[in-house]
């Protein structure tokens, strides 16, 4: 029996590792729940899954959860509610699901615990990857993936050192606009950008998806998570969304995991790992799909990987200020400041203003963030 924490339990990951968790009652038990500010939908799920503990932003509400429960569940709030829930003595693991910058000190205590966590929150590892590494050697946990594109390396990799390995290959769909020119993109318009051809996902992630952003991201994660520089991991356009990622050996063998596209899958593999437990929710026809396509990305439409590879070879501080530039240029666009096409625009200026810091502390990684979210 695994014991898990989910932080973000009301999310679109959040959910479907409650629906990994009904799936397997045997093997998994939700000890701790942490929400944004859906206080009742978390109190629905604290009536179903009986953790021990939960968690959420607004205090005001977490007292009023409290007083609905009783004794039966501790209530906490805030930041301090998340590292109390992320350093819980029942719990084995912690699946982080937050978006934006609130994971990383609850990702660190865990480690610091000595609990293994499950990343489903880029940010952690985008913006702080030097130092969760090696906190997590430090301690002896793991860090296991949940991204698809990252759990289907993992399970290719199969504890192969990186030194076999000549490339990493992330694949994207490409999303809504793969086909769509260039001179188009400053009429694009919020809706028509959060129609994801493939996953159903998130506001923000949604959006990076469109512009590609999502991939450059998952780039500066997959260095950190497998130990690989930069310039060996690689992004291919595969507009199917069924094979999650591949693996390229120094000896020319490419290894590849696919399945149809279901976030249950990898988070399944993440809580379970090293076993396979068998689940009928992911099912895969072949003959149904009928082929599967690969491109190059259009670096002139998509500036993203480009700026996240140019993040990721300047290290430091750099990988913090393109990831806060880059939600604040979401939300920008989201509110109706800039256009579409001024996302990867506004980021990159925000880049070429950063006087980087080299191996930063956390406070300087946080420092770099705020500054860089001045931006507008």
């Amino acid at each position: 029996m695994k014991k898990v924490v989910v932080l973000g339990s009301t999310g679109s990951i959040g959910a479907s590792t409650l629906k990994v968790a009904e799936d397997l009652p045997d093997r998994i038990k939700l000890v701790g729940l942490a929400a944004g500010n859906n206080a009742q939908l978390l109190m629905e799920q604290v009536l179903r899954h009986r953790p021990e503990a939960v968690s959420i932003h607004d205090p005001e509400k977490a007292k009023e959860l409290q007083s609905a429960l009783g004794t039966s569940t501790t209530v906490y709030a805030g930041i301090e509610g998340l590292v109390q829930l992320a350093t819980l003595p029942s719990a084995d693991i912690v699946l982080i699901a937050i978006v934006g910058t609130a994971g990383l000190h609850p990702a660190l205590a865990a480690i610091r615990a000595g609990k293994d966590i499950a990343i489903a929150s880029k940010e952690i590892l985008v913006m702080a990857g030097e130092i969760v590494m090696r906190e997590a050697r430090k301690f002896g946990v793991r860090v296991l993936a949940v991204d698809s594109e990252h759990s289907a390396i993992f399970q290719c990799l199969e504890g192969r050192t990186a030194s076999s390995v000549r490339k990493l290959w992330l694949t994207a769909s490409g999303g809504p606009f793969r086909m769509t020119p260039k001179e188009e993109f400053p009429r694009i318009t919020v809706e028509q950008a959060l129609k994801h051809p493939s996953w159903v996902m998130g506001r923000k992630i949604t959006l990076d998806s469109a512009t590609l952003f999502n991939k450059g991201l998952e780039m500066i994660e997959a260095r950190w998570l497998f130990d690989i520089e930069i310039a060996r991991v690689q992004v291919i356009i595969h507009p199917q969304s069924v094979v999650h990622s591949m693996v390229e050996f120094v000896d020319g063998s490419i290894l590849a995991q696919l399945s149809t596209p279901d976030m249950c899958l990898p988070i399944q593999y993440a809580l379970t790992h090293p076993d396979r437990v068998e689940n009928h929710r992911v099912q895969t026809n072949f003959a149904q799909i009928g082929s599967l396509t690969f491109q190059e990305p259009d670096s002139d439409r998509f500036p993203a990987l480009h700026l996240a590879r140019r993040a990721a070879e300047v290290g430091g501080t750099m990988p913090a200020v393109l990831n806060a530039a880059n939600e604040v240029a979401v939300e920008a666009f989201c509110a109706g400041k800039i256009r579409f096409d001024q996302i990867s625009q506004l980021v990159a200026a925000r880049m070429d203003q950063h006087q980087v810091t080299e191996h930063p502390s956390l406070d300087q990684i946080l420092a770099a963030d705020l500054w860089a979210r001045s931006v507008l």
